[in-house]
């Protein structure tokens, strides 16, 4: 069975998130994804949805086999123990592909680091966009 991991903030699911994992459960017979915790969220604004919630809505999507929370101190300890064979990346995710594989070596995991490229370009297909759109409507 090949094992496949995404990672990702899954604050306020869209089109975008969908594609993604649809194209990350092609890569083997299982997907895991690991919903990143409140606290590690640094690159960009904190989720608007509790992390528990995001976990439970990212497992209800059809592509998903389970999904976890990261762990909150490291963020390679599930990935040490899952252990899989893939780890995909969305198109526009922060990691540096070079950096993740030394990191991963330096853990005794080889895995295979995949960059799904594919991805929808639609008005409200980023969180961000969706929360601006919100704050906008209110103002008016």
């Amino acid at each position: 069975m090949k094992r496949v991991v995404a990672t990702g903030t899954f604050d306020i699911i869209h089109p975008g998130h969908i594609k993604f994992l649809e194209e990350a459960k092609k890569l083997g017979d299982e997907l895991i994804v690991i919903v990143a915790r409140e606290k590690n969220v640094k690159h960009k604004p904190k989720p608007v949805i509790p992390e528990e919630q995001r976990r439970k809505v990212v497992e209800a999507i059809r592509y998903v086999d389970k999904a976890i929370l990261g762990d909150e101190e490291d963020i390679f300890k599930p990935i040490l123990e899952l252990r899989p064979d893939v780890i995909a990346l969305g198109y526009d995710q922060h990691f540096n592909e070079d950096w993740l594989k030394e990191e991963l070596k330096k853990r005794g995991l080889n895995c295979e680091i995949v960059r799904i490229k594919v991805h929808v370009d639609c008005e409200l297909c980023s969180s961000h966009k969706i929360v601006e759109r919100i704050l906008n409507r209110q103002r008016m």
